[in-house]
C-alpha cells in the first residue's frame, strides 16, 4: 500500500523536515513544494494498519511538522 503525505511545517523547517523524512524506513520520496503544503512524501507499507502506524509513530513525530494529510493511492 502506498500513500502521499501532504505536510505543513513550522516556518523555516521544511528543509530539515525533508531530510529527516528521507531517513525514515518506508518513505520512498520526500520533496519540498510550493503551495498550501510545504512538502509531499510518498510512503509505502504492507497494510493500511501499518501505514497508519507509520504516519502516527514516525512521520508525525518529526520535529517541525505541524499538520499532515494522508492520501492513499488507489490501484
Amino acid at each position: 500500500m502506498q500513500a502521499y503525505i501532504l505536510i505543513q511545517t513550522d516556518v523555516g523547517k521544511a528543509t530539515s523536515v525533508t531530510a529527516a523524512l528521507r531517513a525514515l524506513p518506508g518513505v520512498l520520496t520526500a520533496e519540498e513544494v510550493i503551495g498550501p503544503y510545504d512538502l509531499i512524501a510518498k510512503v509505502e507499507a504492507a497494510s493500511v494498519e501499518m501505514l497508519g502506524a507509520e504516519v502516527i509513530t514516525q512521520i508525525q513525530q518529526v520535529p517541525g511538522i505541524t499538520r499532515t494529510l494522508t492520501c492513499s493511492v488507489v490501484r
